[in-house]
């Protein structure tokens, strides 16, 4: 089976998905109709050849993958947000004078820099508790234990019941689970795609909601990786030794990012059993779609992607010459894509 190289991201309430520069998000309006954004993203291993070198475009792919995933998820909110305001307004003013829109703008970049605060102050507690609060705790046993490899290994387990703890306690929440959902239509229709099967509702549904290229299992590659470093590298020095599991943090995203893509482009039963981990953890992070939402998810590979001609090429399908079926949503497209320009203005 060969890699269709597409992936993507489930957001609230529809799936984004990415073929090379291309992407598309499809949401499930509050109305119930599907709207279609279509976008390119240059990514930093594309502007700057130096950081696509092996070990190092990992850090900077998953620095784009956050950057992308805030753009898309701030696009998919401003529906649900614009019909809370709807139900709790019972009228608009349209002609607002000039002073109301400036102080709109002034909102919105307001708005702006608190999610960008936000966003700084959940990565430095995310690095703390997940590559710092675990050496702390590890260190309750160094009375029991005197090897150093031991206690990294002590260490690295702290770190995965963490890890394991944060997933089992937000897939506890209704609207994560919803979009767990998503992210299990998202999995099934590049599986289905994969496995040379026709892109439909009754196809993506038989389909597996596991992929060996999951955000998911690369998290989990990190958590091990990590727990080799800690296993290695031991330091007697508290500030440096907490210092030292945050400046090797890109160091192991690199490799993690290495191992996930040799895992989505092999069948080697070795790479097979070490990605057996993180498909059993996606049994939590991916959840059964409801048919609607595969139906959002086909939109937005259809969006991106030609799996007519992949299938065509690898696995000798025929299909019937139909015209290109983009046309029809070209005016929401480019709606959608001054929408999505100004969620990105507002990173």
């Amino acid at each position: 089976m060969k890699s269709s190289g597409i992936g993507g991201q489930a957001v609230i309430e529809g799936v984004m998905m990415q073929n090379q520069d291309v992407y598309a998000v499809a949401v499930r309006k509050p109305d119930g109709e599907i709207e279609v954004a279509k976008d390119t993203w240059q990514t930093f291993t594309k502007k700057h050849k130096a950081f696509n070198i092996p070990f190092v475009r990992g850090i900077f792919n998953f620095i784009d993958s956050m950057r992308l995933g805030m753009k898309i998820l701030t696009f998919s909110a401003s529906f649900y947000e614009e019909e809370e305001e709807k139900g709790t307004e019972e009228t608009r003013v349209d002609d607002r004078s000039r002073d109301e829109k400036e102080k709109s703008g002034k909102d919105e970049k307001k708005e702006s820099l608190v999610m960008g605060l936000a966003m700084a102050l959940a990565v430095v507690l995310g690095l703390g508790i997940f590559f710092v609060l675990p050496m702390f705790l590890s260190n309750l046993f160094r009375r029991f234990v005197e090897s150093r490899a031991l206690m990294g290994l002590i260490e690295g387990v702290i770190r995965l019941a963490i890890f394991m703890g944060y997933v089992l306690l937000i897939s506890l929440m209704k609207d994560i689970r919803r979009v767990f959902m998503y992210h299990g239509a998202e999995h099934k229709c590049i599986n289905c795609v994969e496995h040379g099967l026709d892109l439909t509702v009754e196809n993506v549904r038989k389909s597996s909601k596991q992929h060996k290229r999951c955000g998911t299992s690369f998290l989990l590659f990190v958590v091990f990786v990590s727990i080799l470093f800690s296993m290695v590298i031991q330091v007697d020095v508290v500030w440096l030794k907490a210092l030292l599991r945050i400046l090797l943090i890109p160091v192991i995203a690199g490799i993690s990012y290495e191992i996930l893509k040799l895992a989505g482009r092999s069948d080697n039963w070795l790479i097979n059993l070490i990605s057996k981990p993180g498909l059993m953890l996606q049994g939590l992070t991916t959840r059964e779609p409801e048919d609607d939402m595969i139906e959002v998810a086909i939109r937005s590979v259809e969006e991106v992607f030609d799996w007519r001609a992949y299938q065509s090429e690898n696995f000798g399908k025929t299909f019937p010459g139909t015209e290109e079926e983009g046309e029809a949503i070209e005016e929401t497209e480019a709606s959608c894509g001054e929408r999505l320009s100004g969620a990105g203005e507002k990173e």
